[in-house]
Protein backbone atom coordinates (compact mmCIF):
# COMPACT_ATOMS: atom_id res chain seq x y z
CA UNK A 1 0.00 0.00 0.00
CA UNK A 2 2.97 2.06 0.98
CA UNK A 3 4.89 2.00 -1.86
CA UNK A 4 2.22 1.90 -4.61
CA UNK A 5 0.64 5.70 -3.32
CA UNK A 6 4.41 7.08 -3.50
CA UNK A 7 4.83 5.77 -6.86
CA UNK A 8 2.01 6.40 -8.27
CA UNK A 9 2.84 9.65 -7.14
CA UNK A 10 6.18 9.89 -8.02
CA UNK A 11 8.06 10.30 -4.53
CA UNK A 12 9.96 7.24 -5.20
CA UNK A 13 12.66 8.98 -3.23
CA UNK A 14 10.25 7.83 -0.03
CA UNK A 15 9.45 4.31 -1.32
CA UNK A 16 12.10 2.59 0.48
CA UNK A 17 12.17 4.53 4.41
CA UNK A 18 8.69 5.09 4.37
CA UNK A 19 7.84 1.31 3.91
CA UNK A 20 10.59 0.25 6.33
CA UNK A 21 9.23 3.33 8.98
CA UNK A 22 5.19 1.56 8.46
CA UNK A 23 6.41 -1.81 8.83
CA UNK A 24 8.16 -1.27 12.02
CA UNK A 25 5.03 0.67 13.71
CA UNK A 26 2.77 -1.69 12.29
CA UNK A 27 4.64 -4.60 13.56
CA UNK A 28 5.41 -3.00 16.91
CA UNK A 29 1.10 -2.64 17.48
CA UNK A 30 0.55 -6.24 16.37
CA UNK A 31 3.20 -7.15 18.77
CA UNK A 32 2.36 -4.95 21.82
CA UNK A 33 -1.16 -4.18 21.25
CA UNK A 34 -2.66 -7.41 19.55
CA UNK A 35 -5.87 -5.13 18.70
CA UNK A 36 -7.20 -4.41 15.32
CA UNK A 37 -4.79 -1.93 13.88
CA UNK A 38 -5.58 1.31 11.50
CA UNK A 39 -3.22 1.96 9.09
CA UNK A 40 -3.63 5.93 7.35
CA UNK A 41 -1.48 7.30 5.23
CA UNK A 42 -1.59 10.98 3.50
CA UNK A 43 0.78 12.47 1.02
CA UNK A 44 1.15 16.53 -0.12
CA UNK A 45 3.60 18.80 -1.14
CA UNK A 46 4.90 18.65 2.07
CA UNK A 47 5.49 15.15 2.02
CA UNK A 48 4.16 11.66 3.49
CA UNK A 49 2.15 11.45 6.50
CA UNK A 50 1.56 8.08 7.90
CA UNK A 51 -0.98 7.08 11.38
CA UNK A 52 -0.93 3.79 12.49
CA UNK A 53 -3.85 3.34 15.21
CA UNK A 54 -4.52 0.37 17.62
CA UNK A 55 -6.20 -0.23 20.66
CA UNK A 56 -3.62 -0.34 23.47
CA UNK A 57 -2.97 2.84 26.07
CA UNK A 58 1.05 1.97 26.50
CA UNK A 59 2.68 4.11 24.83
CA UNK A 60 6.18 3.60 22.68
CA UNK A 61 9.44 3.38 24.66
CA UNK A 62 12.71 4.23 23.87
CA UNK A 63 15.08 1.63 24.62
CA UNK A 64 18.23 1.91 26.60
CA UNK A 65 19.19 -1.91 25.90
CA UNK A 66 22.35 -2.40 25.44
CA UNK A 67 24.11 -2.16 21.56
CA UNK A 68 23.99 -5.96 21.37
CA UNK A 69 21.10 -6.69 22.72
CA UNK A 70 18.68 -8.09 19.95
CA UNK A 71 15.56 -6.36 20.42
CA UNK A 72 14.81 -2.59 21.61
CA UNK A 73 16.06 -0.62 18.64
CA UNK A 74 12.73 0.39 16.49
CA UNK A 75 11.27 3.73 18.27
CA UNK A 76 14.88 4.77 18.14
CA UNK A 77 15.24 3.94 14.31
CA UNK A 78 12.06 5.68 13.56
CA UNK A 79 13.40 8.74 15.22
CA UNK A 80 16.58 8.94 13.23
CA UNK A 81 15.02 9.01 10.25
CA UNK A 82 11.88 11.07 10.48
CA UNK A 83 11.68 14.80 9.88
CA UNK A 84 8.47 14.49 12.90
CA UNK A 85 6.41 12.06 15.00
CA UNK A 86 4.23 11.60 17.60
CA UNK A 87 1.65 9.74 19.53
CA UNK A 88 -1.91 10.81 20.07
CA UNK A 89 -4.26 9.47 22.31
CA UNK A 90 -8.05 9.06 21.78
CA UNK A 91 -10.96 7.39 23.74
CA UNK A 92 -9.83 3.73 22.34
CA UNK A 93 -5.99 3.76 22.58
CA UNK A 94 -3.52 5.65 20.82
CA UNK A 95 -2.08 6.68 17.03
CA UNK A 96 1.54 7.03 16.27
CA UNK A 97 2.09 9.34 13.65
CA UNK A 98 5.36 10.20 11.45
CA UNK A 99 5.98 12.84 8.66
CA UNK A 100 8.42 12.01 6.63
CA UNK A 101 9.71 14.61 3.69
CA UNK A 102 12.98 13.49 2.37
CA UNK A 103 15.52 10.76 2.90
CA UNK A 104 18.75 11.82 5.09
CA UNK A 105 20.16 13.18 7.89
CA UNK A 106 17.59 13.65 10.71
CA UNK A 107 16.48 16.85 11.42
CA UNK A 108 15.94 17.98 15.59
CA UNK A 109 13.35 15.52 16.86
CA UNK A 110 10.07 15.87 18.72
CA UNK A 111 10.28 14.56 22.16
CA UNK A 112 6.66 13.27 24.03
CA UNK A 113 5.52 16.20 26.02
CA UNK A 114 6.12 14.88 29.76
CA UNK A 115 2.09 14.79 30.13
CA UNK A 116 2.36 12.10 27.42
CA UNK A 117 4.47 9.72 29.13
CA UNK A 118 2.11 9.48 32.16
CA UNK A 119 0.41 5.75 32.00
CA UNK A 120 -3.37 6.39 31.68
CA UNK A 121 -5.32 3.65 31.88
CA UNK A 122 -9.53 2.84 30.98
CA UNK A 123 -11.35 1.20 33.35
CA UNK A 124 -11.18 -0.27 36.93
CA UNK A 125 -7.41 -1.10 38.25
CA UNK A 126 -6.83 -2.97 41.59
CA UNK A 127 -3.83 -1.64 43.75
CA UNK A 128 -0.73 -4.10 44.28
CA UNK A 129 1.87 -3.48 47.15
CA UNK A 130 5.58 -4.36 46.28
CA UNK A 131 7.73 -5.33 48.98
CA UNK A 132 11.60 -5.22 48.73
CA UNK A 133 11.73 -4.39 44.69
CA UNK A 134 15.03 -5.35 43.17
CA UNK A 135 15.63 -2.54 40.62
CA UNK A 136 18.28 -3.73 39.22
CA UNK A 137 17.17 -7.15 38.70
CA UNK A 138 14.20 -6.63 37.61
CA UNK A 139 15.41 -4.57 34.18
CA UNK A 140 17.80 -7.12 33.80
CA UNK A 141 14.81 -9.41 34.38
CA UNK A 142 12.73 -7.19 31.60
CA UNK A 143 15.20 -7.37 28.92
CA UNK A 144 15.68 -10.46 29.39
CA UNK A 145 11.53 -11.64 29.01
CA UNK A 146 11.39 -9.08 26.18
CA UNK A 147 14.10 -11.06 24.45
CA UNK A 148 12.80 -14.95 25.15
CA UNK A 149 9.30 -13.35 24.41
CA UNK A 150 10.50 -12.55 21.22
CA UNK A 151 12.28 -15.91 20.05
CA UNK A 152 9.44 -17.90 21.67
CA UNK A 153 6.56 -15.98 19.53
CA UNK A 154 8.73 -16.50 16.29
CA UNK A 155 9.01 -20.67 17.17
CA UNK A 156 5.72 -20.41 17.98
CA UNK A 157 4.19 -19.38 14.88
CA UNK A 158 4.00 -22.16 12.94
CA UNK A 159 2.78 -24.52 16.22
CA UNK A 160 -0.80 -26.00 15.79
CA UNK A 161 -2.08 -24.67 19.40
CA UNK A 162 -5.42 -23.42 20.45
CA UNK A 163 -3.69 -20.37 21.64
CA UNK A 164 -2.98 -17.43 19.48
CA UNK A 165 0.84 -16.73 19.54
CA UNK A 166 0.62 -13.21 18.25
CA UNK A 167 -2.23 -12.49 21.47
CA UNK A 168 0.23 -14.67 23.72
CA UNK A 169 2.88 -12.36 23.04
CA UNK A 170 0.39 -8.92 23.22
CA UNK A 171 -0.66 -10.06 26.43
CA UNK A 172 2.46 -10.86 27.73
CA UNK A 173 3.79 -7.57 27.06
CA UNK A 174 0.73 -5.86 28.19
CA UNK A 175 2.11 -7.18 31.60
CA UNK A 176 5.41 -6.50 31.18
CA UNK A 177 4.59 -2.37 30.32
CA UNK A 178 2.49 -1.94 33.32
CA UNK A 179 5.27 -2.97 35.12
CA UNK A 180 7.71 -0.72 33.45
CA UNK A 181 5.41 2.13 33.13
CA UNK A 182 5.23 2.01 37.19
CA UNK A 183 8.29 0.42 38.40
CA UNK A 184 11.40 3.25 38.47
CA UNK A 185 14.58 2.56 36.71
CA UNK A 186 17.51 1.20 38.99
CA UNK A 187 19.89 4.47 39.41
CA UNK A 188 22.64 2.46 38.23
CA UNK A 189 23.61 2.19 34.23
CA UNK A 190 23.64 -0.88 33.98
CA UNK A 191 25.88 -1.14 30.69
CA UNK A 192 28.58 0.91 32.40
CA UNK A 193 31.78 0.45 34.29
CA UNK A 194 30.36 0.81 37.23
CA UNK A 195 32.38 -0.92 40.68
CA UNK A 196 31.15 -3.17 42.24
CA UNK A 197 31.03 -1.19 45.60
CA UNK A 198 28.57 1.11 44.31
CA UNK A 199 26.23 -1.71 43.35
CA UNK A 200 25.00 -3.00 46.82
CA UNK A 201 21.70 -3.64 48.79
CA UNK A 202 19.46 -2.23 50.23
CA UNK A 203 20.27 1.15 47.81
CA UNK A 204 19.44 -1.12 44.58
CA UNK A 205 15.81 -2.10 46.20
CA UNK A 206 12.83 -0.15 46.64
CA UNK A 207 10.97 -0.64 49.93
CA UNK A 208 7.33 -0.08 49.16
CA UNK A 209 5.93 0.56 45.90
CA UNK A 210 2.10 0.73 44.93
CA UNK A 211 1.40 -0.09 41.69
CA UNK A 212 -1.78 0.46 39.82
CA UNK A 213 -2.61 -2.49 37.62
CA UNK A 214 -5.63 -2.09 35.29
CA UNK A 215 -8.41 -5.24 36.16
CA UNK A 216 -7.86 -6.28 32.40
CA UNK A 217 -4.05 -7.21 32.72
CA UNK A 218 -4.54 -9.05 35.65
CA UNK A 219 -4.57 -12.25 33.44
CA UNK A 220 -1.97 -11.06 31.26
CA UNK A 221 0.58 -11.90 34.12
CA UNK A 222 -0.69 -15.58 33.81
CA UNK A 223 0.13 -15.45 30.56
CA UNK A 224 3.53 -13.95 31.06
CA UNK A 225 4.41 -16.69 33.73
CA UNK A 226 3.19 -18.99 31.23
CA UNK A 227 4.71 -18.05 28.12
CA UNK A 228 8.14 -17.36 30.07
CA UNK A 229 8.15 -20.89 31.41
CA UNK A 230 7.45 -22.47 28.50
CA UNK A 231 10.43 -20.13 26.49
CA UNK A 232 12.80 -20.61 29.35
CA UNK A 233 12.25 -24.45 28.30
CA UNK A 234 13.38 -24.34 24.60
CA UNK A 235 16.01 -21.78 25.53
CA UNK A 236 17.26 -24.99 27.85
CA UNK A 237 16.85 -27.63 25.02
CA UNK A 238 19.31 -25.26 22.75
CA UNK A 239 16.04 -24.31 20.46
CA UNK A 240 16.09 -20.63 20.91
CA UNK A 241 19.35 -18.41 21.34
CA UNK A 242 18.53 -16.18 23.86
CA UNK A 243 20.23 -18.16 27.43
CA UNK A 244 18.09 -20.01 29.64
CA UNK A 245 17.29 -17.83 32.66
CA UNK A 246 19.54 -17.99 36.12
CA UNK A 247 17.39 -19.14 38.68
CA UNK A 248 17.15 -16.06 40.50
CA UNK A 249 15.49 -13.96 37.98
CA UNK A 250 12.82 -17.25 37.07
CA UNK A 251 12.18 -16.50 41.07
CA UNK A 252 11.97 -12.59 40.96
CA UNK A 253 9.36 -13.33 37.72
CA UNK A 254 7.61 -15.68 39.67
CA UNK A 255 7.30 -13.23 43.03
CA UNK A 256 6.56 -10.51 40.76
CA UNK A 257 3.39 -12.18 39.19
CA UNK A 258 2.15 -13.74 41.80
CA UNK A 259 1.95 -10.63 43.46
CA UNK A 260 -0.66 -9.55 41.09
CA UNK A 261 -2.49 -12.26 40.39
CA UNK A 262 -2.91 -13.19 44.35
CA UNK A 263 -3.23 -9.46 45.66
CA UNK A 264 -6.08 -8.93 42.98
CA UNK A 265 -7.76 -11.72 44.34
CA UNK A 266 -7.69 -10.41 48.58
CA UNK A 267 -3.96 -11.86 49.13
CA UNK A 268 -1.78 -9.73 51.12
CA UNK A 269 1.39 -9.02 49.78
CA UNK A 270 5.06 -11.12 50.27
CA UNK A 271 8.17 -9.38 50.35
CA UNK A 272 10.85 -10.39 48.57
CA UNK A 273 14.08 -11.80 49.11
CA UNK A 274 16.72 -13.54 47.16
CA UNK A 275 17.17 -16.57 48.40
CA UNK A 276 20.55 -17.18 49.34
CA UNK A 277 21.34 -20.53 46.88
CA UNK A 278 18.50 -21.10 44.51
CA UNK A 279 19.24 -24.41 42.79
CA UNK A 280 20.11 -24.95 39.15
CA UNK A 281 20.40 -28.05 36.86
CA UNK A 282 24.04 -29.44 37.52
CA UNK A 283 26.43 -29.27 34.36
CA UNK A 284 29.55 -30.88 35.89
CA UNK A 285 29.91 -33.11 33.12
CA UNK A 286 31.61 -30.64 30.72
CA UNK A 287 33.63 -31.46 28.22
CA UNK A 288 36.72 -29.00 29.78
CA UNK A 289 40.01 -30.08 32.20
CA UNK A 290 39.53 -28.69 35.70
CA UNK A 291 42.85 -30.39 36.71
CA UNK A 292 44.63 -26.78 35.68
CA UNK A 293 41.91 -25.39 38.25
CA UNK A 294 42.55 -27.73 41.23
CA UNK A 295 46.17 -27.64 40.81
CA UNK A 296 47.13 -24.29 40.35
CA UNK A 297 49.51 -22.81 42.89
CA UNK A 298 47.60 -19.15 43.33
CA UNK A 299 43.92 -18.58 44.44
CA UNK A 300 41.57 -19.57 41.07
CA UNK A 301 37.79 -20.25 41.36
CA UNK A 302 35.98 -21.52 38.11
CA UNK A 303 32.06 -21.44 37.86
CA UNK A 304 30.17 -22.38 34.71
CA UNK A 305 27.41 -19.93 32.74
CA UNK A 306 24.74 -21.63 35.51
CA UNK A 307 26.61 -19.59 38.15
CA UNK A 308 27.58 -23.27 39.49
CA UNK A 309 31.43 -23.76 40.96
CA UNK A 310 32.93 -26.43 39.41
CA UNK A 311 36.72 -26.16 40.58
CA UNK A 312 38.96 -24.46 42.91
CA UNK A 313 41.89 -24.67 44.07
CA UNK A 314 44.33 -25.18 47.34
CA UNK A 315 45.21 -21.56 47.97
CA UNK A 316 41.64 -20.38 47.20
CA UNK A 317 39.25 -23.46 48.97
CA UNK A 318 42.24 -21.88 51.83
CA UNK A 319 40.94 -18.64 51.55
CA UNK A 320 37.47 -19.07 51.86
CA UNK A 321 38.03 -21.79 54.53
CA UNK A 322 36.98 -24.30 53.49
CA UNK A 323 39.02 -28.16 53.92
CA UNK A 324 37.25 -30.05 51.36
CA UNK A 325 36.37 -29.16 47.66
CA UNK A 326 33.29 -31.27 47.82
CA UNK A 327 31.86 -29.04 50.24
CA UNK A 328 31.51 -25.83 47.76
CA UNK A 329 31.86 -27.63 44.52
CA UNK A 330 28.51 -27.70 42.95
CA UNK A 331 27.11 -24.87 45.12
CA UNK A 332 26.47 -21.84 43.36
CA UNK A 333 28.61 -18.35 43.64
CA UNK A 334 25.76 -16.47 45.76
CA UNK A 335 26.75 -18.87 48.21
CA UNK A 336 30.46 -16.90 48.58
CA UNK A 337 29.12 -13.36 47.76
CA UNK A 338 27.55 -11.19 50.04
CA UNK A 339 23.87 -11.35 50.38
CA UNK A 340 24.38 -7.11 49.89
CA UNK A 341 25.76 -7.87 46.78
CA UNK A 342 23.65 -10.49 45.12
CA UNK A 343 21.33 -8.42 43.33
CA UNK A 344 24.07 -7.04 41.35
CA UNK A 345 25.82 -10.23 40.45
CA UNK A 346 23.00 -11.73 39.28
CA UNK A 347 21.77 -9.03 37.01
CA UNK A 348 25.21 -9.02 35.81
CA UNK A 349 25.63 -12.68 35.21
CA UNK A 350 22.04 -12.21 33.45
CA UNK A 351 23.02 -9.58 31.12
CA UNK A 352 26.93 -10.86 30.16
CA UNK A 353 24.91 -13.85 28.62
CA UNK A 354 22.42 -12.36 27.19
CA UNK A 355 24.03 -8.97 25.35
CA UNK A 356 27.11 -9.45 26.11
CA UNK A 357 28.19 -6.47 28.59
CA UNK A 358 31.30 -7.54 30.70
CA UNK A 359 32.76 -4.20 32.67
CA UNK A 360 34.13 -6.32 35.11
CA UNK A 361 36.57 -9.04 33.11
CA UNK A 362 39.65 -8.82 32.57
CA UNK A 363 40.13 -6.03 34.71
CA UNK A 364 40.93 -6.12 38.55
CA UNK A 365 38.36 -5.39 40.98
CA UNK A 366 38.50 -5.29 44.85
CA UNK A 367 35.43 -7.61 46.27
CA UNK A 368 34.54 -8.70 49.32
CA UNK A 369 33.60 -12.88 49.45
CA UNK A 370 31.77 -14.85 52.21
CA UNK A 371 34.07 -17.32 53.77
CA UNK A 372 32.73 -20.85 55.36
CA UNK A 373 32.14 -19.52 58.71
CA UNK A 374 30.74 -16.11 57.83
CA UNK A 375 33.22 -13.85 57.93
CA UNK A 376 33.88 -12.04 54.86
CA UNK A 377 37.33 -11.42 53.26
CA UNK A 378 38.54 -8.89 50.74
CA UNK A 379 39.76 -9.84 47.50
CA UNK A 380 41.06 -8.82 44.41
CA UNK A 381 39.67 -11.07 41.63
CA UNK A 382 40.13 -10.76 37.62
CA UNK A 383 37.98 -12.84 35.61
CA UNK A 384 38.21 -14.13 32.14
CA UNK A 385 35.55 -15.90 30.13
CA UNK A 386 36.37 -18.78 27.84
CA UNK A 387 34.41 -21.99 26.50
CA UNK A 388 34.51 -25.44 26.85
CA UNK A 389 34.64 -28.02 23.96
CA UNK A 390 30.65 -27.82 23.72
CA UNK A 391 30.27 -23.92 23.77
CA UNK A 392 29.31 -23.79 27.50
CA UNK A 393 30.55 -20.34 29.23
CA UNK A 394 33.01 -20.53 31.74
CA UNK A 395 34.64 -18.39 33.93
CA UNK A 396 38.42 -18.19 35.77
CA UNK A 397 38.61 -15.72 38.52
CA UNK A 398 42.52 -15.39 40.22
CA UNK A 399 42.07 -13.82 43.34
CA UNK A 400 44.49 -12.67 46.14
CA UNK A 401 43.89 -11.74 49.53
CA UNK A 402 43.95 -7.60 50.61
CA UNK A 403 45.81 -6.63 53.51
Amino acid sequence: MVRDLLESAGREDLVETAVLLVSEVVTNALLHAGTTMHVSLSLDAEGLRAEISDGSTHLPVRRQYATTAGTGRGMRMLEQMVDDWGVTRHRRGKTVWFHLVTPGPAPERVELQEEDLVRRTTGETVTVRLLDTPLLLHAAWQEHAEALLREYLLASLDDEADVNPIQMHADATDAIAVLEEQIPKAEVVIESDTLLSELTDPDLSLADLDLEVPLASVPHFTTLTDALEASNALAESGRIMTPPTQPEVRAFRRWLCRQVVDQAAGAAPERWWLQGESTAHPRLDLAWDVSPVTEAATAVIAADEASQILALSRPALDLLGYDDAAAIVGRRLVAIIPERFRQAHVAGLTMYLLVGRQPLLGRPVEVPALRRDGTEVLLEMVVSAEKDGEGHQLFLAEVRRIG
